[in-house]
């Protein structure tokens, strides 16, 4: 079963955007693997709280990164 797993800051994606990258991301599985692995495939949107995630040892904060990137439609 394909699987990927996205980890965003809470708060950030609106429910269409989250969509968006369930969407997108079967389709991309269904096109590597084939047709077949739509049904199976698992896309999970995780948000994770202002800094409860960091990088080099570094707590990241919303404040710290900047903006974050909008997902934008095709």
């Amino acid at each position: 079963m394909p699987f990927a797993n996205f980890k965003v800051p809470a708060g950030t994606l609106t429910a269409e955007q989250k969509e968006q990258i369930i969407t997108r991301t079967t389709d991309l599985y269904a096109e590597i693997f084939g047709d077949r692995a739509r049904a199976t495939t698992l896309v999970l949107v995780e948000e994770v709280a202002d800094a409860g995630w960091g990088i080099g040892g570094e707590v990241l904060t919303l404040a710290k990164v900047g903006p974050v990137a909008q997902v934008t439609q095709n």
